[in-house]
């Protein structure tokens, strides 16, 4: 099975578990969107928008990590969670 079969597999497996932590969630998140758009590409939302900071901050964090390895971490990542 290919990386992008894998990957793909996997972000279905994510979309239909029970909801994980927090800082799990943000962490799928950003490598979801690393894997699918690569560096974050919008600006930082307002100081209201907790939420949208917080997705924001750790897809940020992942800048520079190709889409290829994002692919590979996400794909881990939901791995450890027993998926």
């Amino acid at each position: 099975m290919s990386l992008d079969e894998r990957f793909k597999s996997m972000a279905d497996k994510v979309r239909t578990m029970n909801p994980p932590s927090d800082s799990d969630s943000l962490e799928l998140y950003s490598l979801y969107k690393q894997a699918t758009v690569g560096d974050c590409n919008t600006g930082r939302p307002g100081a209201l928008d907790v939420k949208g900071k917080a997705k924001w901050d750790a897809w940020n964090g992942k800048k520079g990590t190709s889409q290829d390895d994002a692919k590979e971490k996400y794909i881990t990542k939901g791995q450890s969670l027993g998926l």
